[in-house]
């Protein structure tokens, strides 16, 4: 079984998170702050070497303003 990571659907989710964060006007090292993670767990999400559970992707979404199916393909 493929790994989820190098999957075409967490690739997406990658970039609609990376795409949110932008949108929202808000650098990497702030949504740390805001979520209480290190700015190096964001470059590895955003990057997507590291996953994220349902309960993270909440936590964007409300970061973001965003509801949960803008990540979702």
């Amino acid at each position: 079984m493929k790994k989820t990571v190098y999957s075409i659907e967490h690739r997406y989710m990658v970039e609609r998170l990376k795409r949110a964060r932008k949108e929202a006007g808000l650098g990497q090292e702030k949504v740390a702050k805001l979520l209480g993670v290190s700015q190096s767990y964001m470059s590895k999400v955003e990057s997507g070497q590291r996953r994220i559970d349902l309960v993270q992707l909440k936590q964007f979404a409300r970061t973001y303003k965003k509801p949960l199916n803008f990540f979702i393909k």
